[in-house]
């Protein structure tokens, strides 16, 4: 249903590093950078499966600012790479929050695997597993 995601940063290189590395651990190629035709930066990161993450400065032009309520979750092949997911973004600038990675009982979707964190911009981020 989605095509692509995309989220602000107020330091486009400090966001290259974070999410190179972060999304690398997921398999996810380097970011192809992309100048818009406003002459702002935008790294776009290609998924597996066809869809598109994309980190950009805001072409308005005022401070990027993170999402109250808004998660953006990137799934994950097992419970090592969803712990991976956590300790990498973590080394490299981003901040743990909620509960620690690990499993989550929920109703609807019975036992998965979560870890959430901050990105350095303050963006919410999920990695996330479902058992098979």
């Amino acid at each position: 249903m989605l095509f692509h995601t995309m989220i602000g940063s107020n330091d486009i290189d400090r966001s290259k590093r974070f999410y190179d590395t972060v999304l690398g651990t997921l398999g996810v190629q380097e970011a192809t950078l992309n100048i818009a035709g406003s002459g702002h930066t935008r790294l776009i990161y290609r998924g597996l499966e066809g869809t598109v993450f994309i980190v950009t400065q805001p072409i308005n032009d005022e401070p990027a600012t993170a999402a109250n309520g808004g998660t953006v979750a990137f799934q994950c092949s097992s419970p090592e790479q969803v712990k991976q997911f956590h300790d990498v973004a973590v080394a490299n600038g981003g901040t743990s929050i909620e509960a620690p990675p690990g499993p989550r009982e929920t109703p609807s979707m019975g036992r998965i695997e979560l870890a959430y964190v901050r990105d350095p911009d303050g963006n919410k981020l999920c990695g996330i597993h479902f058992p098979k």
